[in-house]
């Protein structure tokens, strides 16, 4: 699923994501910066070690919103154009899992954009996603609605 506009380029897709894609659509003659955030699996979370990550989304809804991120974006930065490309479903350590270009007449815009395309993105977008290592798997950044906040009144395994 995927949103294009003169200004943007916004996708989540099951498929690899790749930085040639998203730096050739940012890529234009009077773009003199273009700079370039890509957001990979690491093996490790919170001291915890990490085998996949699977990312899941509520994709109409996900999409509709990282267009108006970066529609935002095109306003409060003129001249700046960005693309984000999310990746969804399985991935493993080292996979790439979001890239984020931002193009601009000039390197302080375009490292601005960057930054808030994918502060916003992770901000705002409905996209989950579930870590599993050697300790089984949970949800990151998700606390059961069920349960108190200090956890006191039971035992509760994240």
């Amino acid at each position: 699923m995927e949103q294009r506009a003169l200004t943007h380029w916004v996708a989540l897709r099951a498929a690899p994501v790749g930085l040639d894609e998203a730096v050739g659509f940012v890529s234009h003659d009077g773009a003199g910066a273009i700079s370039v955030f890509v957001g990979a699996v690491r093996m490790e979370n919170e001291g915890r070690e990490v085998a996949t990550l699977e990312y899941s989304a509520y994709a109409q809804m996900a999409v509709k919103e990282m267009g108006r991120i970066a529609s935002e974006l095109a306003a409060e930065l003129p001249g700046t154009k960005v693309a984000a490309l999310h990746r969804l479903g399985l991935l493993r350590v080292g996979d790439i899992a979001i890239v984020c270009a931002a193009s601009a007449p000039h390197r302080h815009e375009a490292f601005i954009a960057c930054r808030a395309l994918i502060d916003r993105i992770k901000s705002r977008v409905p996209i989950w996603k579930r870590e599993t290592g050697p300790d089984g798997a949970a949800w990151v950044g998700w606390v059961d609605a069920r349960c108190e906040d200090d956890h006191a009144h039971h035992d509760h395994k994240h």
